[in-house]
């Protein structure tokens, strides 16, 4: 038997706070991502765990994409690019910097004060910036 997805009144909450309608298919995604643990992952990694805790029926593929549209849009995740045409979301939305490890694919968390970024250039007039986003990338070594 497979192992269910927690949904609790914090997470209808948490939903109706960020301006989402606590749907079924957002309090399935929105248990097992908030959880409080810190996640990384695809799109497709996160159908994959919810087809195997659930069942495997609950939710398409597609289901899954307008569901992390929506959470990112309402601030609940945020997005990198780390491979070309692959898109990670992190449910960790404040400032942090990431390693990504090629090999094996897995995307981790490095601290703000584990770096110090120096010489920044200057910005168009009017703009100012915004965030600056660090990914190490590591492989094994040949």
């Amino acid at each position: 038997m497979s192992e269910a997805v927690n949904i609790s009144d914090a997470h209808k909450a948490r939903l109706q706070a960020a301006g989402l309608r606590p749907t079924r298919q957002r309090l399935m995604v929105c248990g097992y991502l908030f959880d409080g643990k810190d996640k990384h992952f695809t799109a497709e990694d996160l159908f994959r765990e919810l087809s195997r805790k659930d069942g495997g029926d609950s939710l398409s593929l597609a289901t899954i994409y307008n569901t992390l549209k929506g959470f990112t849009e309402a601030g609940l995740l945020s997005t990198l690019s780390v491979d070309s045409g692959k898109l990670y979301y992190d449910t960790n939305t404040s400032h942090h910097y990431h390693i990504y490890d090629a090999g094996g694919r897995l995307l981790s968390d490095l601290e703000v004060q584990a770096m110090e970024i120096k010489g920044l250039p200057d910005v168009p007039e009017g703009q100012e910036i915004d965030r600056i986003d660090v990914i190490i990338r590591t492989k094994p070594r040949d």
